[in-house]
């Protein structure tokens, strides 16, 4: 998430009431999970595995729960609780509000768009020309859709992202205050839900087609001309080619990439990045040939097992 104009360090450590090392006026102009981001952006750290990670990243800033060597040309502010001064920083930034239907001063809506009156349309959201808004469709703020999209009845886009930190007596939500891109000619089907990122862009390639009861997580990217059938759970922070497949009921766990052309069978489970151009099967999901001749080994198995126990006598 980019601020609407550029502030210090020292303004930002005067928002979180926490000290700072580094130079002052050190330009600060984001915020940005670990995967995304650039120079400028403030990061979080709470666990000493990750100091290094998020110390030596492409973020100028660093929220951090313990006082450390500051690298060259960046700054730490130093907070009991990285997590919590994030998600303040993102509150102060972007505070969500309900929005109001009576003000659409916000929407860009194409006049040859299609929205059925039923649909709840949020601020700052970009409608574009010939595409379609089905009934009962709801659009939360930050989204853009392209031309020519369509929108199944019930679809929800620019939901929360389920991201938690888990707390002794509670699971604590960290704030989404990303946005979701759908490019031109893409299809959503019905009950589909696509969430916001947290603080960068959920973005569905020029051309992809989602079928009924798909779940599309936080920050991913789904490249141009994708299939994606029925019953798709895919996580938050994953990176998904151009054209490719996913069959009915894939499940995809968080930060894998699945590579252009990649083909995944019904029912798999990818638990891991997958090289583009093969087709996958199985739980969990391995190349096709692979997976096969497992299979027949196994449906062997019996046969085996009877030829060494005859051996044996």
């Amino acid at each position: 998430m980019k601020f609407s104009k550029t502030y210090s360090l020292s303004e930002i450590a005067k928002i979180l009431e926490a000290p700072f090392f580094g130079d002052a006026s050190l330009p600060v102009s984001g915020i940005n999970e670990i995967h995304r981001v650039e120079e400028g952006d403030i990061v979080f750290v709470d666990h000493p595995k990750y100091y290094d990670k998020a110390l030596y990243s492409a973020a100028s800033v660093v929220l951090i729960n313990k006082e450390v060597e500051v690298p060259k040309g960046k700054g730490i502010i130093v907070c009991d609780d990285p997590f919590s001064s994030f998600n303040k920083i993102l509150d102060y930034f972007n505070p969500f509000s309900f929005f109001d239907q009576s003000d659409s001063k916000s929407q860009t809506i194409s006049e040859t768009a299609r929205v059925h009156p039923s649909a709840i349309i949020g601020k700052n959201v970009s409608i574009g020309s010939g595409s379609m808004i089905m009934p009962n469709v709801t659009i939360h703020d930050d989204v853009s859709i392209g031309n020519n999209v369509i929108i199944q009845s019930g679809a929800v886009i620019g939901s929360f992202g389920f991201y938690y930190k888990n707390r002794p007596s509670h699971f604590d939500r960290l704030l989404s205050a990303g946005s979701v891109v759908i490019e031109d000619d893409v299809e959503i089907g019905a009950n589909c839900t696509i969430d916001k990122g947290v603080t960068a862009v959920t973005r569905i390639g020029k051309g992809t087609k989602i079928d009924n009861l798909v779940q599309i997580g936080h920050d991913t990217t789904i490249g141009e001309k994708c299939l994606i059938a029925a019953g798709c759970g895919i996580a938050g922070c994953i990176s998904i080619g151009k054209e490719v497949t996913l069959w009915g009921q894939v499940g995809v766990t968080s930060g894998v990439s699945i590579g252009n052309k990649a083909v995944v069978s019904a029912k798999s489970g990818v638990s891991k990045d997958l090289e583009g151009g093969k087709t996958y099967a199985g739980l969990p999901a391995e190349e096709f040939r692979i997976k096969y001749k497992e299979m027949a080994m196994l449906r062997k198995l019996p046969e085996i097992l009877a030829n060494f126990k005859s051996n044996e006598k």
